[in-house]
């Protein structure tokens, strides 16, 4: 969603994409001649003809035990001999408004790979019955139903089963996971890790990308459950029945069911997700003790796989190819044995590919900066290395309205700028100094990275009993007082007495950037971020003061190193 409240699709496919998936449609409904030469102008007419030859296909309905219908698409090898088996791979649908037809794309290299392929669409989402139940119980026993379906298929190898998804499709995968052992190998991009963590983030509720999500399941859609939740979560009601909604609902809660498997599960998100919280992501990994891959990307949820699910490359797919064919015994992937490790790019350099083989050895060792008053003649203060710097206040103003600082200008597509080398520009320069506080470090002598996970602590005194504050760490280009967003977090103090100094310590989102000489770090904390629900819905203007007390003395811990 926007800044200015417009709804968005974090899939957004333009005319042409949809042109493109309705002739692959087509043309994999009757592959004559006519059908597949239509696929010419997109170059694709020679992958489909070669697909044709050695797979069949075919949409159907499976029914479920409550007699809903999920809308499905089914692709089976040919030729099988009589008692030879073939590896299956389930891709439940993303959030989007064609289903599991998003995935046709990558239809030819599963079935050129060896497999045969069901793609379905969950229930209420596009063409299939019944209410949207966000991934919950009643999802869970349907996917359970879409492989009792699978296994009926002759030449299924019931031992070498699969599932692939994006977004609402990587979280139907892993909790199905978590619930049917016929599953022998998950792979999730731009998934979740724990749901409850992704709608709220130190206190705060990510208000803008709940709303999107559900303008993409559309109300009417959902189920009675979901809609009270809805209320809640806009109300602001964080009671014992949305806790326990998103609890079921994360895959994190189902930790034990996937290491007593040793389920081999690969994760995909990115640096700068607007939708799914990354450190719940890493804290999945991190605690998962089977087989397990990390894929942390430039960009925004879902941009890092959009090529490879409309038939082109992207490292989440081939990742993907590979963990199913390591795991299940096809070809679809390049032949390479996949990575069991942390593999990441940094901003904003799509060509870097970095690995480490478990996140404790990625993250850098922190450097401590300490939030310091400002030098004479200066108006921002500075990030000090040295000595703790207590004694000092600055008062920032609590209007409800926003400052130069956002988390990002727009969802997703903010990110997929990024991945085209066009990072939003913050004129950091112009900041209202009246609405944000601002520390700024010296020019860095050598080029710098962050790397791994960062915190900050500040003791704020509101004047009222709700606050809020977003912390953004910025790359300042001193020359010009333009900025890139490196990472940020929000912190809201609820019910806190006014006037009253509390100290805060929270993280900020983990983040993998380079920086060059002569760069300045800059730390921005500000009052209001569209992307967050206000703290306070008064329209009164009040102040938040931020200080450094002794004892309590202010920092930034971030995780730098020398960029090799």
């Amino acid at each position: 969603m926007s800044v200015d409240g417009t709804p968005e699709t974090p899939f957004a496919l333009n005319p042409d994409d949809l042109a493109r998936l309705e002739a692959i449609r087509e043309a994999l409904s009757d592959p004559s001649p006519r059908r597949i030469g239509r696929l010419d102008q997109w170059g694709l007419a020679d992958t489909y003809e070669t697909y044709a030859e050695v797979a069949a296909y075919k949409e159907l309905s499976i029914a479920m035990a409550d007699g809903t219908l999920l809308d499905a698409a089914l692709t089976v090898p040919r030729g099988l001999a009589p008692g030879q088996t073939c590896p299956a791979v389930v891709l439940p649908a993303p959030l989007i408004g064609i289903g599991h037809r998003a995935y046709l794309g990558m239809f030819p290299r599963w079935a050129l790979g060896g497999y045969a392929v069901l793609a379905y669409s969950q229930r209420g989402l596009a063409e299939s019955g019944g209410e949207i139940q966000v991934a919950g119980p009643q999802d869970v026993a349907d996917a359970a139903e879409v492989v009792n379906a699978l296994v009926q298929i002759e030449g299924v190898d019931p031992e070498r089963i699969g599932f692939f998804g994006s977004s609402y499709g990587a979280g139907t995968s892993l909790l199905a996971a978590a619930n049917d052992r016929r599953i022998k190998a998950v792979a999730g991009t731009s998934a979740w890790g724990d749901l409850f963590a992704s709608l709220y983030e130190n206190g705060t509720r990510h208000l803008k990308a709940f709303e999107a999500l559900v303008a993409l399941f559309g109300e009417d859609r959902c189920s009675k459950e979901f809609r009270d939740v809805i209320e809640k979560i806009r109300a602001n009601t964080v009671d014992e029945d949305v806790r326990e909604f998103a609890r079921v609902r994360s895959p994190r809660h189902y930790l034990s069911a996937y290491n007593d498997a040793a389920t081999p599960i690969l994760l995909t998100t990115a640096w700068h997700e607007t939708i799914f919280s990354v450190p719940a992501v890493v804290d999945l990994f991190t605690e998962l003790t089977g087989p397990k891959s990390l894929l942390v990307q430039v960009g925004d949820h879902g941009n890092g796989e959009l090529p490879g699910l409309a038939g082109l490359l992207s490292k989440p797919t081939e990742m993907a190819y590979r963990w199913m064919d390591h795991h299940l015994g096809g070809h679809a992937g390049d032949g390479r044995e996949p990575g069991f490790d942390v593999r990441s790019e940094y901003m904003h350099n799509l060509l870097s590919d970095l690995r480490h083989p478990d996140w404790e050895s990625y993250v850098l060792p922190r450097t401590r900066f300490h939030l310091a008053d400002a030098a004479p003649g200066e108006r921002d203060g500075r990030l000090a290395d040295g000595a703790p710097q207590p004694g000092w206040s600055r008062s920032v103003k609590a209007t409800g309205k926003g400052t130069e600082a956002v988390v990002a200008p727009k969802l997703v597509q903010t990110g997929l700028a990024e991945r085209m080398g066009l990072p939003h520009v913050y004129k950091t320069a112009e900041i209202d100094r009246g609405l944000a506080a601002i520390w700024t470090s010296a020019p860095l002598e050598r080029p710098r990275r962050v790397q791994g996970d960062l915190e900050v602590r500040v003791t704020l005194t509101p004047q009222q009993a709700n606050a809020m504050i977003v912390a953004y760490l910025m790359d300042c280009d001193p020359a010009t007082g333009k900025a890139a967003i490196i990472t940020h977090a929000p912190y809201t103090l609820t019910d806190a007495e006014p006037g009253r100094a509390t100290t805060v310590t929270f993280a900020l989102q983990p983040a993998h950037y380079a920086l060059a000489a002569g760069r300045r770090l800059q730390l921005v904390i500000d009052t209001h971020d569209p992307f967050f629900a206000p703290a306070n819905t008064t329209t009164q203007v009040s102040t938040i003061d931020i200080g450094s007390p002794q004892g309590a003395e202010s920092y930034i811990d971030i995780p730098l190193g020398t960029l090799d």
